[in-house]
This record gives C-alpha cells, sequence and structure tokens, in this order.
C-alpha cells in the first residue's frame, strides 16, 4: 500500500467535537477500504490565508495514511460531499513521519515560550537591537580626517 498525508480544513463555525466525529468518519473509510490511519493530529483553529467560501478560519485536521489508492479516493470524495469541509488535500510521500508534525512542534514551542516574543527578547531575533551598554544607537566614530571634498563641475577656479 501506498503512503498518503492529508490535511482538511473544517468551517469556522463547527464544533471541536464536530471535527473529531467528522475525522473518526473519515477514518472508518479508509479502514473499510483495507488501510488504516497511522496519524491523526488536530491543530486546533487557525486563522487562514485568505476567506474560502466565507470563512476567516477554520479546523485543521492532519491524516497519516497507510492506505491503497481506492481508500484514499473514497475519503476525498466523502470530503467533497461534505458542507463542513471547505478545502482539503492529498499528498503522496515515500515515507510517513513519526512524532509529531512541524505544526504541533511549533505550538509546543510557542507554548514554551510564552507566546511569539517573551519580554525584552523582541530584538535577538533580528540580529540583536541593542549595541554595547544597552544603547540602542551605535556608537559614533569619530572622523580621523576631515571630509574629502569633491571638484566643482561648473569651471570655477
Amino acid at each position: 500500500m501506498a503512503y498518503y498525508e492529508s490535511v482538511f480544513i473544517a468551517r469556522q463555525d463547527v464544533s471541536a467535537a464536530q471535527v473529531d466525529t467528522l475525522a473518526e468518519a473519515f477514518t472508518t473509510i479508509v479502514q473499510e477500504q483495507g488501510g488504516k490511519v497511522t496519524k491523526k493530529e488536530y491543530w486546533g483553529l487557525r486563522n487562514l490565508a485568505y476567506r474560502i467560501k466565507k470563512n476567516r478560519k477554520g479546523h485543521y485536521v492532519l491524516f497519516n495514511l497507510d492506505a491503497p489508492p481506492a481508500a484514499v479516493k473514497e475519503m476525498e470524495r466523502n470530503m467533497r460531499i461534505n458542507e463542513d469541509i471547505i478545502r482539503f488535500l492529498t499528498v503522496r510521500v515515500e515515507a510517513l513521519e513519526e512524532g509529531p508534525s512541524a505544526v504541533m512542534q511549533s505550538k509546543s514551542r510557542e507554548g514554551r515560550e510564552g507566546g511569539r516574543f517573551r519580554d525584552g527578547d523582541e530584538g535577538r531575533r533580528f540580529g540583536g537591537g541593542r549595541f554595547r551598554d544597552g544603547d540602542r544607537r551605535p556608537p559614533r566614530s569619530e572622523p580621523s580626517e576631515p571630509p574629502v571634498q569633491a571638484p566643482s563641475k561648473g569651471g570655477e577656479s
């Protein structure tokens, strides 16, 4: 059987429990067709990059599948029919990832750090922000020689 990763986005006005029910329904469809879902991750309610069918947010769910193509096709057909699913994407992969996905890893990292920026950490991510002695401006360099003036073009002597 082939390996697939599938992500679907459910409408924002659907509850998380209903999204879990949808995921279970898709899991049973895959299992009935002879495949198996090796990993299921709920990524939560996230902002969309642009509006899709009048929705600004959506519930994201990831599946790792070990299934025949017919099972994936049947799952996608049911996703297409379901009104609560606003978008889905299934990709065939060479091997399935073990452990949490990149989205879940970034979520756990943000949780440990206390958000996107911690107090006093704004500049460190972008090259510092402060120079020596806590000053925000670079140190002034003392000119060793006076600036050289360019010759004038008007022919003045």
